[in-house]
Formats: structure tokens, sequence, C-alpha cells
């Protein structure tokens, strides 16, 4: 039986663009930079309002997206060592982002955590999160944070900082040929 929150109907997003700014935001922090330049920062505002409202609609899906690809190839590495994905992966996230108070709200924490486990389960995030209404201010710092924590644990398990963003641009590769 499908579920209405199937990845199949869910819409991609502009997983290109996704895909820069996750890097750009990781690239940032291995290079010591805690805090965005504010240069940087200032590039990355003009180039969000330069989407328009379909275009920041089209990164937001992106981004979403971006998270279930993650989520389906953590499962994978974790159902080969007979982990439960959710299991290992969830808590840690959950974790992580209390420890984030200036840049994640604490009411928008459970909320990543039932994206990102419905991710894990193969249900498409921004559908499964869209049954609850539009998306707020405040989940959507959360959501970079969540994406950004998961390409950051990929990238620990591979051990090769550019190896999540690598499996998204060659699943983009893949599905352009």
């Amino acid at each position: 039986m499908s579920s209405h929150c199937d990845p199949q109907y869910a819409p991609v997003g502009d997983v290109g663009a996704a895909l820069m700014v996750l890097d750009s935001r990781l690239k940032a922090i291995y290079d010591g930079k805690s805090t965005t330049d504010p240069e940087q920062q200032q590039l990355m505002d003009q180039f969000t309002e330069s989407l328009g409202p379909d275009g920041a609609q089209g990164l937001l899906d992106g981004v979403c997206t971006v998270i279930y690809m993650f989520m389906q190839w953590l499962r994978m590495v974790h159902t080969d060592h007979d982990r439960d994905v959710i299991e290992y992966v969830v808590p840690n996230l959950v974790k992580s982002l209390s420890m984030m108070p200036k840049s994640v709200r604490p009411e928008a924490i459970p909320t990543m955590a039932g994206l990102v486990t419905a991710a894990g389960i193969g249900l498409s995030p921004n559908l499964w999160r869209m049954q609850y209404g539009d998306w707020i201010d405040d989940e959507l710092n959360a959501l970079e944070a969540t994406a950004y924590l998961l390409a950051e644990h990929i990238n620990r398990i591979a051990e090769d900082r550019d190896f999540a963003t690598r499996l998204i641009a060659a699943a983009l590769s893949v599905e352009e040929q």
C-alpha cells in the first residue's frame, strides 16, 4: 500500500542549489570558521533572495531531497552492520541540534527528528512535513543544520570530508544522464 508521503509523489526541488549551500557551509566549518564570514553570509543571503518565492521553495524541497538521500545511504550502511539507522542517527542528531541554541530553536528539534525518521523509513521528508502545514521560520535554520549534521556524520563514517557532497553530486550526474 502506497503512502501519500511516498517519495515518488514528492517534488525533488533544486538539489543543485541545496548542495551548493551545504557544501559552502561544510567548507566554512572545516576551514575553522565556526561562524559564517559576514561577506560569505551576505553572498548567501543575496543568492537566496534572488531565488524568489518559487526558487526558495525549490531550495527547501532540494534540502529535503538531500536529507532523504543521506538517510537512504545511512540506512544502507547501518543495515550492512545489522544496526537500525533510526536508533543510531536520530538520538545523535537531536543531541547535536540541542547544542546549537543560537541557531536552532528547541521547538524545531522534534520536527527535525520526525523529518529524519520519516526519511529513514523511506518516506519523503518534505511530504511528511507538509501534512503539518507550512514551514515556519524557526524550522528553516534547523533544516539547514540537520542537512549539515547528516553530511558531517556521513563524512566521518567515510573518513572523507567531501564524501557526502560527492555522493549527492554523483547521484545528480547519473540523473542528468
